[in-house]
């Protein structure tokens, strides 16, 4: 097997990038890094028009109402913690399902100990989230429905038009996470009914770490979790209640956020559907030859089914862990073994007493031979070689 190697961890960081986004990064560090916002030379000006662009681009990318209602952070994580946090009051009653990432069970589970309550729903991993159970957990004060749209262990589907339709006939806020959708599956936050949504820059979007954003509905109001200088009104103590520079003290990423405007021109110029299409086409066959390999079981909807591109995956005789050891020191794979920082959707399928599952998600820059590979690796391991 040639030692070259092969990436199938983009689940967590999309690897490679694009490399105009390398170039873009590497322009605005040498190039136009003032600090934006904050002066009015050359430099600063230069930095501003990056971030606008980003934010334009966002809210193309999602069809959002303006680019003012895109807040960049750091990562999904922030944006998260600052939707919940920002939202959430002692008394409300929050909806969630049984296969969320840490960042939104744990920010849940510390809510309760201010008086929030929390119902976690049973989620179906074939066909996600069940929009009648929905209908059944609804209570007097339900304010906010927080999901996924796809799960990043089993790789499960949430219906997250027919959630926001529900949701909105309701009076309900709903929260997505688009942690492992959000430049793979086609997000129209309007026509969906979403009124916050939560992404990365790092992972489909094809941009740097440390990139991410919270899109937040015209008219929802949030309380601000950070405070602090934001190149407006700095003569006030007050946080600006302007959008978006309400959400976005201290310096932006100016670098970081180049690249995620070149990752997603990149995306725009061959489309969501053709990106989407070519990972379809790479998990089927992954998942099409995982089927003759004996003493490997994958967790999630089957082939055909509506999935995202994520395969996990448990030996009968090699716990998830080892196996990604093999697969990066003998086989030069990069794959992830491991609870995957999300323990409810683990003790949901029934593996977080067992260590979690090998989790396997290819991209768009993989190939056929990258997927024949990882299945030659993959039954050497089930065979103990």
């Amino acid at each position: 097997m040639e030692n070259k190697l092969v990436y199938l961890d983009n689940a967590a960081t999309s690897f490679p990038k694009p490399n105009s986004v390398y170039e873009a990064v590497t322009r605005a560090m040498r190039e136009e890094c003032g600090n934006p916002g904050r002066s009015g030379h050359k430099l600063s000006l230069s930095a501003g028009r990056i971030i606008s662009e980003a934010r334009f681009l966002c809210a193309r990318i999602f069809k959002a109402e303006s680019p003012d209602n895109i807040v960049f952070t750091s990562n999904t994580t922030l944006a998260l913690n600052m939707a919940i946090k920002g939202l959430i009051e002692p008394g409300d009653h929050i909806i969630t399902s049984s296969l969320e990432h840490n960042s939104v069970s744990r920010q849940l589970f510390e809510s309760q100990n201010m008086g929030v309550q929390v119902t976690k729903l049973a989620t179906d991993i074939t066909y996600g989230l069940n929009p009648d159970d929905l209908k059944k957990a609804v209570r007097p004060n339900t304010k906010l429905v927080v999901c996924t749209h796809i799960s990043n262990v089993t790789g499960t589907v949430n219906d997250i038009a027919a959630i926001g339709d529900f949701c909105g006939n309701n009076g309900i806020v709903f929260l997505v996470d688009a942690a492992q959708s959000a430049g793979i599956r086609t997000i129209d936050v309007r026509g969906m009914g979403v009124d916050m949504l939560a992404f990365p820059g790092h992972k489909g979007l094809l941009g740097p770490q440390g990139t991410g954003g919270l899109y937040i509905r015209p008219g929802l109001k949030l309380k601000t979790i950070i405070h602090g200088g934001t190149g407006s009104n700095s003569e006030s103590l007050l946080q600006p209640d302007t959008f978006p520079e309400k959400f976005e003290s201290g310096t932006l990423n100016t670098p970081g956020l180049a690249g995620l405007a070149a990752g997603i021109r990149f995306i725009l110029e061959r489309g969501a559907q053709t990106i989407a299409q070519r990972e379809e086409t790479l998990t089927n066959r992954l998942m099409d030859g995982i089927k003759a390999i004996e003493g490997v079981r994958v967790i999630g909807p089957e082939e055909g089914q509506n999935r995202g591109s994520v395969v996990s995956l448990c030996f009968e005789k090699l716990p998830a862990t080892e196996a990604a050891v093999i697969l990066d020191t003998v086989f030069n794979i990069a794959a992830r073994g491991g609870l995957h920082c999300a323990a409810d959707a683990h003790r949901h399928i029934g593996t977080l007493d067992f260590g979690g599952t090998l989790r396997i998600s290819p991209n768009f820059f993989n190939t056929e031979e990258d997927i024949d590979n990882c299945l030659s690796a993959l039954k050497a391991c089930a065979q103990g070689l």
